[in-house]
């Protein structure tokens, strides 16, 4: 489904990302590890087009892109194809629950209001809402705003849905609601992209995991073997951090 060759990204003339090569197929939930300042977020950022990469090609469901010399109209392809979870849900603070879904299927697609309610009420329930449509994101818990953030993706019904970080900012007792419905996601096939540090999900549900640093993938492999027999040192070095090692 997706493939990104060799993209590239500077920030002030420090290169960020130094030639990633990664591939999510169809149904595949694809795990980025990797310590802070590895240019994961980057990543994702990129390939939603939140920043524009500097060098690289896309492919996306057989169409290619030079990542370099992208057109507005490109982007707004992929964009229609993908959704982005974010790490501090970036929800609109004076819009109730079903409001921030619906805001971006009236607004961006100018679908008839009637419509967008009915699809975003069906979201919320999805990610167990069913009974916070009118609530606004003062009145939400940490673990209810980023299960609004989900809604709000899967409304939009993506192809793919790219995730950065998206328990970090929780509190860790609200940690699990939103894995949960990650991992029901996952079960219907959802084509997910997931930037995280929780090293459960990544064994658990990821069908590849990929870890990153200093801007390059230094390994990639399916969980059993990431996590049971990793090749290079710097991911034995990584886990062992994480206190995640062959014995974990």
């Amino acid at each position: 489904m997706l493939e990104i060759r060799t993209i590239k990204k500077s920030f002030d003339g420090q290169e960020i990302l130094k030639g990633v090569d990664i591939k999510v197929g169809k149904g595949e939930v694809v795990t980025i590890l990797g310590p802070s300042g590895s240019g994961k977020t980057t990543l994702l950022r990129c390939i939603n087009f939140l920043e524009k990469p500097d060098e690289g090609i896309m492919i996306f469901d057989q169409e290619h892109l030079n990542l370099s010399m992208v057109h507005k109209k490109d982007i707004a392809k992929i964009r229609r194809k993908t959704a982005f979870v974010f790490q501090n849900y970036n929800l609109f603070r004076n819009k109730t629950a079903l409001e921030n879904v619906t805001e971006g299927l009236i607004v961006a697609r100018r679908m008839p209001k009637a419509q967008a309610v009915r699809i975003g009420i069906r979201a919320l329930d999805k990610v167990g809402l069913s009974d916070r449509y009118g609530y606004y994101p003062h009145q939400l818990s940490g673990g209810q705003q980023q299960r609004v953030g989900i809604a709000r993706a899967i409304a939009t019904e993506p192809e793919l849905i790219l995730f950065d970080e998206p328990t970090s900012a929780l509190d860790p007792e609200l940690i699990g609601e939103v894995l949960e419905v990650m991992k029901q996601l996952a079960a219907e096939g959802m084509t997910m992209l997931v930037v995280t540090h929780e090293m459960n999900f990544a064994r658990n549900v990821a069908t590849k995991v990929i870890f990153m640093d200093k801007g390059v993938v230094v390994e990639e492999n399916t969980p059993q073997v990431f996590f049971e027999a990793p090749r290079e040192e710097r991911t034995r070095q990584f886990l062992g951090m994480m206190n995640w090692g062959e014995n974990a």
